[in-house]
């Protein structure tokens, strides 16, 4: 189905950004890839959008372009457009690019040189594929409650525990991974490590399934040995890493979303215009056209605080920091506050719009096999990850009472 980009048009974007989405959306619909092993699907679209070249705007450009980015740094449009455009015709291949991006998003804040050239410009050329471990089973929102623990040895690090819900678990060539360097500070004794996938004492073998297929697993750390090299960030400074990485891409789902929920109105369209019931199609029916009309608001009002929230980031970027402590603060909560607003609309707007455009379809809608159905699934999961829609409506909140 044919993608439009007439959204390209808005004045959040410049020629660098209507390019790059201008590009992409001609180039998804022509890959073939089987996706019915999600696990094998992942990695020929890692390897297919690196080949290609999309997968350098997940990482900077680095001194004189060596880590390999497209940008001189993370853009978060470039991320949202991209995300958007894959989303529309692979949620997959969107989950592909998005881990590319989110798993070593931590190495590109606060990596060391050496850190930064021996991942980041593999990640870009898709010859490794990264992994962001953060998630607990009894430490999701609740990131302070996390019970792996690094214990400092003569040679470096061993890590002790377990993290679960880890996308690309079990296919990743490294996990950024968050543990307990002070086990009595919460979260102001958090660290971050890079564990590369071959690291003695890692178990990444438990799968997990959902109901819209991609790598899921639960890794299993016992006593595994790190050297100190393997520290990525400063002591204890792994909870302000994980959520500024977290906030960088919150954007990006909305993206995403707006993604799915384009392509379900396009299909409800579509639909609508050649099924024929008593004696006309189903788009002559005001209750169709009324229907559309809602779903044509959701999606835009979803576009509008997505495209803010990702150019609000960038102005901060390119503009530099604020002079006045204050007004850096500041300026920290509404990108934060913007960010949350735009994941929280989107993806509840992208699931209402779904839902509407499955009913249209009747019972065609829920036929396994069928885009609607698959759609249906893999909306499901973005109101959770990244930030559940709950903990979205809590850092709005709270922007808005220390305004």
């Amino acid at each position: 189905m044919k993608q439009t980009t007439d959204h390209l048009a808005l004045p959040f974007f410049d020629a660098a950004h209507r390019d790059l989405g201008q590009r992409l959306a001609a180039w998804i619909p022509q890959q073939q890839i089987d996706e019915s092993d999600d696990r094998q699907a992942c990695k020929a679209w890692v390897r297919v959008l690196g080949e290609h070249g999309w997968l350098r705007y997940c990482v900077p450009a680095g001194p004189d372009g060596a880590l390999g980015g497209a940008f001189a740094r993370l853009d978060s449009r470039a991320l949202v457009i991209a995300r958007e455009t894959l989303a529309f015709h692979s949620p997959l291949a969107d989950f592909a690019f998005a881990m590319q991006g989110l798993g070593s998003g931590a190495i590109t804040l606060a990596g060391t040189a050496h850190q930064q050239a021996a991942y980041l410009p593999s990640v870009a050329s898709g010859k490794k594929i990264a992994a962001f471990a953060l998630s607990e089973a009894d430490a999701g929102s609740d990131v302070g409650a996390i019970a792996t623990t690094a214990t400092a040895t003569r040679d470096g690090w061993t890590l002790n525990g377990s993290k679960t819900w880890i996308s690309n678990g079990g296919i990743a060539d490294f996990y950024v991974t968050f543990a307990k360097t002070d086990v009595s500070a919460g979260t102001h004794g958090i660290s971050a490590f890079i564990v590369d996938a071959g690291a003695p004492g890692l178990d990444s073998s438990e799968h997990i399934a959902v109901i819209s297929p991609h790598p899921l697993a639960t890794l299993a750390f016992a006593d595994c040995k790190l050297a100190a090299s393997a520290q990525l960030g400063t002591l204890n400074g792994g909870f302000r890493l994980a959520m500024q990485t977290l906030d960088i891409f919150r954007a990006s789902v909305a993206g995403a979303a707006l993604g799915m929920a384009r392509r379900a109105l396009a299909e409800a369209l579509s639909y609508s215009r050649q099924r024929r019931m008593f004696g006309q199609t189903l788009a002559d029916f005001q209750l169709t056209q009324s229907k559309l009309g809602d779903m044509a608001a959701l999606v835009d009002a979803a576009a509008l605080l997505t495209y803010r929230a990702a150019w609000l980031r960038d102005e901060s970027e390119r503009s530099g920091p604020e002079a006045d402590p204050a007004a850096q603060a500041n300026g920290r909560r509404a990108r934060s506050a913007a960010a949350a607003m735009a994941k929280m609309t989107a993806t509840e707007n992208a699931q209402r719009v779904i839902d509407m455009a499955l009913q249209m379809h009747g019972g065609l809608g829920v036929k396994v096999g069928t885009r609607m159905e698959s759609l249906y699934r893999d909306i499901r999961s973005l109101r959770i990850y990244e930030g559940a829609t709950e903990v979205q409506q809590l850092i709005i909140g709270k922007a808005m009472l220390q305004s």
